[in-house]
Parts: C-alpha cells; sequence; structure tokens
C-alpha cells in the first residue's frame, strides 16, 4: 500500500476528507479549500516536470482513457502527458475514430468504456452536461477536458496556479479582468468559478451580445467598455475569439472586435504597470492580442500556463485515483 504525501499534513483535513469528491466535472460549489488543496498537490508535479527525471510511476498498472468527442490538441497532449509522466497505461479515443460516429448513444458509449474497466476516463465533448451524464454511468473518476459551454475544471485551475506562482498566494488582493466571449466560453466560467471562490475581485468585458445577461449572479463586475474594465487590473486574461462568432450577428468584424477589445500594448497600458497577460490558447493573434503583447518576456504567462497546465492535471489524476491504489484514508 503506497502512502500519500504528507508534505500539507495539517493544512487539510485528513485523508479523502481533503478532496471528497470521486471525479472533477466543474468547479462550481468547491470549496475554497479544495481548490487550494490541488493546487499544492500540483506543485511537487511542477518540480518534476523542471527536473532531468520526469518519470513517477505511482500510477503503473492503471489505465487512463482520454475520451476526446470534440477536437483538441493541447489540451488532449497535456493530459497524455500527464498519465504517462504518472506511469499509467494511456489510451486515447478521438472522436473521429468512436462508434458516435455510427450511431451511438452516448449512453452506450459511457457503458462501453465503464466495461472495459478504466481507472480514470477523462473526456471533451461538444455539449454542455454531457460528461456529467457519463461520470453518472461509469464507476471510475471522470475528469471534464471541456464540455460545451459549461466547464473546463482543469483550465480554471492551471489559470489559478499560474496565477500563485508570479503573483503570490493572496487571491483576494488581486483584480482580475477577463476579456472576450464570456457568453460561450467553458474557459471563462471555469476561471469565474475558481478566482471568485479563492476571492479575487473578478472583472469581465464583452460585447454585448456576448456578455450573458445573468452575468453578475456569478459575482463579477461586467464592462462593456475594455479600457474602463483594465483600470488597476493586476492580470489580464484574453479568450480566444472562435471563428465562427467573427462575422454578423455577434461582432461587425474582426478589425472592428480588435479595435474595442483586442489587447495592444497601449491598452495594456491602462492595467498596473506590473500587470501580466494570459490566454488559454490557441490565439488569434492580431484579434484579441497582439503578437507584441502575448510574446512580452517579462509580463506574458502564456507559456507558464501550459506548463502548469500538464502539473495540475498530473494532480488530478493522481488525487482521483488514490480510492483505486489503496492509499491510507482514501480507501
Amino acid at each position: 500500500m503506497t502512502s500519500p504525501d504528507t508534505s500539507h499534513a495539517g493544512r487539510y483535513p485528513a485523508g479523502s476528507a481533503a478532496f471528497p469528491h470521486r471525479g472533477l466535472t466543474g468547479l462550481a460549489g468547491l470549496a475554497p479549500w479544495e481548490i487550494l488543496y490541488l493546487l499544492d498537490e500540483a506543485e511537487q508535479w511542477v518540480e518534476l516536470n523542471r527536473g532531468a527525471n520526469k518519470r513517477d510511476n505511482r500510477l503503473a498498472g492503471l489505465t487512463i482513457i482520454n475520451a476526446f468527442f470534440e477536437n483538441s490538441t493541447r489540451t488532449l497532449l497535456s493530459f497524455e502527458i500527464a498519465g504517462k509522466r504518472l506511469g499509467a497505461d494511456v489510451v486515447n479515443m478521438h472522436a473521429a475514430q468512436s462508434s458516435v460516429k455510427k450511431g451511438e448513444t452516448l449512453i452506450d458509449t459511457a457503458m462501453t468504456l465503464n466495461s472495459m474497466r478504466a481507472d480514470a476516463i477523462v473526456i471533451r465533448h461538444a455539449s454542455s452536461g454531457a460528461v456529467r451524464l457519463i461520470a453518472d454511468k461509469v464507476d471510475c473518476p471522470v475528469l471534464n477536458a471541456g464540455d460545451g459551454q459549461h466547464e473546463h475544471p482543469t483550465q480554471g485551475l492551471l489559470d489559478a496556479l499560474t496565477i500563485r506562482t508570479a503573483k503570490g498566494p493572496e487571491f483576494a488582493k488581486l483584480k482580475v479582468t477577463i476579456c472576450g466571449d464570456i457568453l460561450h466560453s467553458r474557459v471563462a466560467r471555469s476561471n469565474i468559478h475558481c478566482l471568485t471562490t479563492l476571492g479575487a475581485d473578478v472583472h469581465v468585458c464583452a460585447p454585448p451580445a456576448l456578455m450573458p445577461a445573468d452575468i453578475e449572479a456569478l459575482k463579477v463586475t461586467p464592462h462593456y467598455h475594455f479600457d474602463t474594465a483594465l483600470q488597476d487590473a493586476d492580470v489580464v486574461m484574453m479568450l480566444r475569439l472562435q471563428q465562427e462568432r467573427m462575422e454578423g450577428q455577434f461582432i461587425p468584424s474582426p478589425r472592428e472586435y480588435r479595435h474595442l477589445y483586442g489587447l495592444t500594448l497601449d491598452r495594456l497600458a491602462k492595467a498596473r504597470p506590473d500587470a501580466l497577460v494570459m490566454h488559454p490558447g490557441p490565439m488569434n493573434r492580431g484579434v484579441e492580442i497582439d503578437s507584441n503583447v502575448a510574446d512580452l518576456a517579462d509580463r506574458s504567462l502564456i507559456t507558464r500556463q501550459v506548463e502548469m497546465g500538464v502539473a495540475i492535471r498530473m494532480a488530478c489524476l493522481e488525487v482521483l485515483t488514490r480510492k483505486a491504489r489503496g492509499l491510507e484514508g482514501w480507501a
């Protein structure tokens, strides 16, 4: 029987009470200390990934299925690297290769995956709620890698870890401005849930057509003028504008969007002098963010976000498989 990591002993409830959830389908409703527990657990993997030997075999013998019903590059690669660095057998299932293309229902797919006795399933799906539906039908932990316009919880966690490494642990002292397609963005939703739970002052900015009508219910301050939203911001997080929303009813044109909501050097100067820049990727350079902003060596955290993503996903996989591995206090 493997012993759990005790480096945070005394800071959190003992054993499985530290994170008493079978899976991770969203960040809404998590307690601050549950989020902080995952962030703290990720710290050891940040260090491992920066070393020469990036292998830890504590998940050896376990099988992780990455079931991606929606196309992805960086999220799939990040989860695959995370699983393999922990020693697990990782199997990737792409939508184009799945029986869903042949008419199989999502429930049937879930039952099929469950019969394969996976130890964890990572799911990405274009429909909101699809991950929860599968999670309710399988016996192993399920991790949400993005479902429709609902949530992308590991993105929210990795962004919080990125901010913490750059700005310190006091989220309550930070103003974070998120700008872009707030209405359709699962990244924005998970970041809002995560950062407000940790005490940050979150402001959101979008064109009127891309702002949810009930956004104040999420405990954020909405803006329609980017310059106003940037005042005194410590962190500026830009969202990708999807191609299908660059023309027509949502915005007049990409050029007009950049003029009003694109992050330029001049616009960044309206935030705090040490304000940092984030973007979940992939970026539309010259639309939501200019290249000379995205590539600022001392201010851009975009590549660090990718690095923190692997560490967060390692932490989530390791924590959620502790019961299956019989760790003391988790079985």
